[in-house]
């Protein structure tokens, strides 16, 4: 609020008064992961602030990274970062309110993301975690709302699921580790042959 108690933009997201605001975009992706681990360890990853602060962070320095997590249904996680590019720097914020959570099963919660202080989207996720023959299957559902898209919003979107898919293979590293050696042994195997 400013001084007359008028709420801001940073505050609510929402255009200054006389800006023009862009229509809402929204859309859905799903993105699934295979682990060599069970449920219950890749359900850890999220519920065990050690586990969760190793791949789970926004973009930028490690030394003005901020994160909380209060993994209950109605606690919730929140962090911060200044991300910098050359002469340009943002501050991220991030904040969820975690809405239902099966143990080893599901994990459904609401976030929204902000830079320089203007909410640019939330997001409604659900984290399905599944036995597969070899260990298990996490299926992540995505429901967003880009409320100040930049141009069109395709790339947007593009940002959101690479994002998204760079956070999983993290998380991937972090609790199915085993998984990754083998990976790189076999990339470094191939590009030998060839």
């Amino acid at each position: 609020m400013d001084a007359a108690g008028q709420v801001t933009r940073a505050e609510t997201g929402s255009p200054a008064a006389g800006d023009t605001p862009s229509p809402a975009l929204h859309g859905s992706f799903s993105l699934d992961l295979d682990f060599t681990v069970t449920r219950a360890e890749v359900f850890r990853g999220f519920a065990d602030t050690s586990v969760r602060r190793r791949w789970f962070r926004l973009p930028g320095s490690s030394a003005t990274a901020e994160h909380e997590l209060d993994f209950r249904v109605g606690g919730g996680e929140t962090a911060r970062n200044v991300f910098v590019n050359g002469d340009t720097e943002e501050r991220l914020a991030y904040r969820s309110r975690f809405l239902d959570i099966v143990p080893d099963n599901r994990i459904l919660y609401v976030y929204e993301a902000e830079v320089d202080g203007s909410r640019r989207w939330v997001s409604l996720v659900t984290v399905e975690l599944a036995d597969d023959p070899t260990g298990s299957r996490l299926t992540w559902t995505e429901k967003f709302t880009w409320l100040v898209p930049t141009g069109d919003g395709t790339q947007d979107l593009a940002h959101l699921r690479g994002g998204t898919r760079l956070q999983l293979n993290g998380l991937s590293a972090a609790v199915d580790p085993d998984r990754h050696r083998g990976l790189r042994r076999a990339a470094t195997s191939v590009s030998k042959d060839h």
